[in-house]
Parts: C-alpha cells; structure tokens; sequence
C-alpha cells in the first residue's frame, strides 16, 4: 500500500477509505437506491507512514433533498490526526439501480493484507512520465456496475507521480464527472511545481471525461 520508492502509504488507500466510509453512510440516506460519488477531496497533515494502523472515522455533514456530503477524519496509530477527506453523493438518476439484497450498510469484516501492491492487485500500470492506465476488472467495480472511485483515484496518483519518483501527494482532490462503464481508463497528469491537474477518460467509451483530479506533492519530497 505504500509509494513506491518510499515508507509512506498511498494517499489514494486513504482516497478509497473515504469513497467507501462515506458511501456506506450515503446508502442509509439513498437506500434502496444508489448512491454516486459526486467529489472526493483528501488534505494530508504529513505524509502518511506505511506501517503501524490508521484509523478512519466518518461523520455526515448535511443530508439535503439533492446532495448527501460527509467527511472523514484520520488518524494515526498513535492516534495523532493523519488527514481529513471530504466527499460528497448524489442518487443515482437511473432508478433502475438497486442496491442488493441483503446489503448491509456496515463496514465490510477486515481481510487479510494485500499479498501484492495495490496498484498491481488493481492492475494499474504506468505508461509514462504523467500517464498510467485502469482496466476494468470485475472486482474493480461498485453498485453501479461501473469503475469503482477508490481506483480512479489511484490511477490518478499514478499519473501525478510518475514523472518523479519518491514524492507522495499531501492533496488529492476529485471531481466524477461520468462513470467509467467500459475502460482501460487513462489518466494524464500535467504537473507544475509540484501542483498537478490529471484527466481521466474512458478510452473504451469514445475517450470520454470521466473524472478530473487536482494533486499536490509534498514539498521537498515525502519527507
């Protein structure tokens, strides 16, 4: 889970965290229908350390008639605050979507640690300096049949990171435009000083816009 070239964890494990804390709070608001992802937006105190545990709790902010928004914060394992992430849901306009039987809106039962890194688990690979690349893999996917927030915002950072190595991101901010049906999602990242801004596009889908991510790295490395 962490970057490679470094001690530190991904930001987008804390990114997918978030997506799945808040969203399981969405669905108790949306339920029986769908909730989407409309923004992610996670703001790191310190890089985060690859080791130990971290602790996320999340809480919601408002339930409007359009919009459910929630937030997260997280903490160390010596309990010091790590990041906060903030995100924001809307129903699905397809009423068709249903949530599955049976669906509990609690957190899923912990499983065993990665045997593989994340991003290859995800099957996400650097093409390269500010590109990478998302297939569409049926373990990959959320409610909606469609690619799942958590992994776009990895292969997000995938993008911001590749022109530099043993750099990390203090600020990953996301904006769903178009749920990714089809993929290999591609992700192109411009970076300046350190800021960067990454396109995602469903390539199987015409190239249409999916997402765009605004990233920011640590100054002077990952510390």
């Amino acid at each position: 889970m962490r970057v490679p070239g470094t001690p530190h964890l991904r930001t987008s494990i804390l990114a997918a965290w978030a997506d799945t804390l808040t969203g399981l709070l969405a669905t108790q608001v949306t339920t029986p229908r769908v909730p989407v992802t409309l923004d992610l937006d996670v703001q790191l105190y310190r890089p985060a350390p690859g080791d130990g545990t971290v602790q996320g709790t999340a809480r919601v902010v408002k339930v409007g008639r359009s919009v459910f928004a929630a937030e997260v914060e997280f903490t160390s394992s010596g309990g010091g605050p790590l990041a906060i992430a903030n995100a924001s849901f809307m129903t699905a306009p397809d009423a068709r979507l249903r949530l599955p039987p049976g669906f509990s809106v609690e957190l899923p039962a912990s499983r065993e640690p990665l045997a593989v890194p994340f991003a290859e688990r995800a099957g996400c690979e650097r093409r390269g300096p500010g590109v990478a690349v998302l297939p569409r893999t049926e373990d990959g996917l959320n409610a909606s049949g469609t690619v799942n927030g958590g992994l776009l915002a990895l292969v997000a950072e995938e993008a911001a990171l590749s022109p530099a190595q043993g750099e990390t991101l203090c600020s990953l901010g996301l904006r769903y435009l178009q749920p990714a049906r089809v993929g290999p999602v591609i992700a192109t990242a411009v970076r300046r000083d350190g800021l960067g801004r990454v396109e995602l596009r469903d390539s199987g889908n015409g190239g249409r816009l999916s997402c765009i991510a605004v990233t920011r790295t640590f100054q002077g490395g990952s510390g």
